[in-house]
């Protein structure tokens, strides 16, 4: 059961308040991952200054029956996991994913690591795993199988939900964990010449998203989890809902582009009504939304820019319904349009975002607007594309242009 059912049908939550609640609940969660031991009380502390009493006892009640919901659901110590397999807590791990509203995405990756901590403690039973199987595990990948340090990130992450929420495993100290290197990469990045060449190659809707994700510095994903009320033709503007860290934010829709992407919502509004008149399932809606508001997936704001061709099994629901276009399918273009135009770079569709910001510097824009535009939450991040910039910022130049 998701907060909206747990909201409503057990707790008989008013509809009209149920989503306040719910935004109660992400709040704390995620300030909860944020700092140990974080109770009710330091959480309202933090919250006080910035709401009302009446909000604040709102936020109370709801934070009450979400730590009865993990009270009452939850192992309270590891002698109620005696009789749990590796099987069991990877079901109970994506049972408490799904109440927690994390993308499908986010399931898949947390349930993996599961999968792969389960595999590497496969002789130990759930119940007597400690916090140092956890500091093993981080260390075997990062020494044995030379993971990232941001994959390494990702696996700690991962078993981290499932040690809090279900195996009732308190982790303190990392300090001991071999640390995977962070190896410092410059982006590659495609001149406008270059990415002339690819798209010279590439037609169609494809070329379509590709375009889009050089004009305004997209995430794959994030162009093609694109719905039609997230294009603003007449501002020009493009809305990324939760983004990278579950963030919202606005982006530039390229002028050049609007006639093409006017034309392509007239033609996918054929696609639309068609599955509205076999009377298919909507499609999928992000978080709980769908529990709110039953038939949204079926109005044409909701409707997929970008609507895969087929229909396919949505792999939470087993409801068939229309997706989008796959990524693979995008990434499959680009790699052969690469290949054609014959360009030796190691370049991916993820660097046409590289290629965006480079190009925005290069051009003399303000690094924060930069930032804004592709959603970074830490400005360091975008600061990497001054160093890729060609413009010779020491104004030196070499004796050999001298001869």
């Amino acid at each position: 059961m998701d907060y909206y059912g747990l909201l409503k049908n057990k707790y008989n939550v008013p509809e009209k308040y149920i989503t306040y609640y719910e935004m109660w609940i992400d709040m704390y969660i995620k300030l909860q991952n944020k700092t140990e031991d974080m109770d009710i009380e330091d959480f309202i502390e933090t919250i006080s200054i910035r709401y009302e009493d009446w909000q604040i006892s709102q936020c109370r009640h709801a934070i009450k029956i979400y730590n009865e919901h993990l009270e009452q659901n939850q192992p309270q110590s590891n002698n109620t996991l005696l009789d749990k397999k590796w099987n069991d807590i990877i079901l109970l791990t994506q049972k408490e994913l799904s109440f927690q509203n994390k993308s499908y995405n986010t399931e898949k990756t947390y349930l993996h690591w599961l999968n792969r901590f389960a595999k590497f403690k496969t002789k130990t039973p759930p119940y007597k795993i400690v916090e140092n199987d956890i500091k093993e595990f981080l260390t075997h990948i990062a020494v044995e199988q030379n993971v990232s340090a941001s994959t390494q990130v990702q696996a700690f992450n991962a078993l981290l939900f499932s040690c809090r929420y279900v195996l009732n495993i308190n982790i303190t100290d990392l300090n001991t964990v071999i640390k995977a290197r962070r190896k410092r990469k410059l982006p590659v990045v495609l001149s406008m010449s270059e990415i002339k060449s690819i798209f010279s190659n590439i037609t169609g809707v494809n070329l379509l998203i590709l375009q889009l994700i050089y004009g305004g510095g997209l995430r794959l994903s994030e162009c093609l989890s694109l719905r039609i009320k997230d294009i603003d033709l007449e501002n020009e503007v493009i809305t990324i809902r939760s983004g990278k860290g579950d963030k919202d934010r606005k982006t530039i829709l390229p002028h050049f582009l609007i006639s093409s992407i006017d034309l392509h919502i007239s033609s996918i509004k054929k696609v639309y009504k068609n599955d509205r008149d076999k009377k298919l399932a909507g499609v999928e809606l992000p978080n709980a939304l769908s529990n709110k508001y039953k038939n949204a997936g079926e109005e044409w704001i909701w409707f997929w820019l970008f609507p895969a061709k087929k229909l396919s099994v949505d792999p939470r629901s087993n409801i068939v319904r229309r997706y989008h276009i796959y990524t693979s399918t995008i990434q499959k273009v680009f790699h052969s349009a690469l290949k054609i135009s014959l360009i030796p770079k190691k370049a991916s569709v993820h660097t046409l975002r590289h290629s965006f910001a480079t190009h925005l510097v290069e051009n003399g824009y303000d690094i924060r607007t930069i930032q804004e535009l592709l959603g970074h939450s830490n400005v360091s991040t975008t600061m990497i594309y001054t160093h890729v910039a060609i413009k010779n910022k020491l104004s030196v130049i070499s004796p050999f242009d001298n001869m």
